[in-house]
């Protein structure tokens, strides 16, 4: 095969690298953000939940828009700049807050940002590279995302325990990798060519020949994995299965109050968050490319089935070492399904409906993640983290089942 084709290619590289700064800027925060609400402003485990799910619940409903709005308009960069422009800019705000609600209201903002940005992203991985290495791209990008989650809480114990600096100041500082990561996306991405949708051929194209362009550009579809005006009912029972295993994956904000509960110190939480995403960032990428040899659906089952023992493991974690365990499991997890899940969707569909369907993906998601976390932090305050945690492993063992019977996708070009 030639080598160009398996070529990972510049933009993919680039994407990486912004995913990298992005999460550096990120991740100086996130693992700091439930001691510094519950702690310093005084939240609930509860108003944990809801400001997490809520967050994410809004990037997911516009992530469905963004994506629609970039097949419309065939263009996905500009997009994409915007989004990581914005988040990057108000993400840092979370230092001058002083209620949890505040908190709420940039945390909505920072997901807005990611709302936009992301399903025109992935649609454009999608179509940078060839399908035969569609699962390796995406688990490189996500391998870079995730050397940003080792370096960003690397980097903020290296300033709370070294140089003694307050969580705000820490916070503040957030906004130098955001800024790298938007004049990255700036410079070095670059638009892809594609071919145009019916809609620009109606517009484009002169009046004597619109109604031959329009039934070319149908047929060319029809001959695709779905119409240009409808998902496969295959992409939909995906879905639907996703759902069920996202009504179990609360916030990952919970896992990091368990590991402050079997008395992991405050200082030690960026580091045990660091662990997670060094395993991720190691196994990203073969995880990505296990997926493209034997299968998408085998390597999600694989990386649900490792979620569910890890939330057991958290039910009935009692020590230190239990959290450090646990947490370079939960790594293994995300190696295996972060490319995996994402590359399916690809697979599901055609180029004209790409952006569409993962903004359908990213929105089931999301609309889960808010009742997940809500009800998460309800059973947490009212029956303990025991129950919790068995709640979820039960979801995501359920929901392994339901994806290993799903049909076989025919990867879409």
């Amino acid at each position: 095969m030639n080598k160009a084709r398996l070529s990972l290619g510049r933009n993919v590289i680039a994407l990486a690298v912004v995913s990298f700064f992005t999460d550096v800027s990120s991740e100086m925060i996130y693992p700091l953000l439930p001691v510094f609400l519950t702690t310093t402003l005084g939240a609930s485990a509860s108003m944990l939940g809801v400001i997490e799910g809520a967050a994410e619940t809004t990037a997911s409903l516009l992530k469905l828009a963004s994506g629609w709005w970039s097949d419309r308009v065939n263009r996905r960069k500009p997009l994409v700049v915007f989004g990581y422009g914005l988040a990057s800019l108000v993400r840092p705000l979370i230092a001058a807050a002083q209620s949890a609600t505040q908190v709420l209201f940039i945390r909505l903002t920072d997901r807005v940002g990611k709302g936009i940005r992301n399903s025109p992203r992935d649609a454009l991985i999608a179509e940078s590279v060839d399908p035969s290495i569609r699962g390796k791209a995406f688990g490189f990008h996500r391998a870079g995302d995730n050397a940003g989650g080792v370096v960003g809480p690397l980097l903020a114990f290296a300033l709370l325990q070294w140089w003694a600096f307050q969580m705000r100041t820490v916070f503040w500082l957030a906004l130098i990798p955001g800024i790298l990561a938007t004049i990255t996306v700036i410079v070095f991405v670059q638009e892809r060519p594609r071919p145009p949708n019916e809609r620009q051929i109606r517009r484009e194209a002169p009046a004597e020949n619109r109604i031959r362009g329009a039934a070319a550009a149908e047929n060319g579809v029809r001959g695709g994995a779905a119409s240009e005006n409808r998902l496969p009912p295959s992409f939909w029972a995906y879905l639907g299965i996703l759902l069920v295993f996202t009504l179990g994956n609360s916030t990952d904000a919970f896992l990091l109050l368990r590991a402050r509960q079997v008395g992991v110190p405050l200082a030690l939480i960026p580091i045990i968050w660091a662990t997670l995403n060094i395993v991720r960032t190691a196994l990203s990428t073969p995880g990505g490319a296990l997926s493209d040899r034997i299968g998408r659906v085998p390597t999600v089952v694989a990386g649900w089935a490792i979620y569910a023992l890890v939330y057991f493991g958290f039910a009935f974690a009692s020590t230190q070492w239990h959290a450090w365990l646990l947490f370079a499991s939960y790594g293994v997890f995300f190696a295996l399904t972060e490319g995996a899940e994402r590359a399916l969707v690809a697979d599901f569909v055609p180029s004209a409906r790409r952006g569409t369907a993962f903004g359908w993906y990213y929105l089931v998601v999301g609309l889960a993640t808010l009742p997940a976390s809500i009800l998460f932090g309800l059973v947490w305050d009212r029956f303990g983290a025991h129950t919790a945690f068995i709640m979820g492993a039960l979801l995501a063992t359920a929901a392994s089942l339901g994806i290993a019977i799903l049909p076989k996708p025919v990867r879409a070009a």
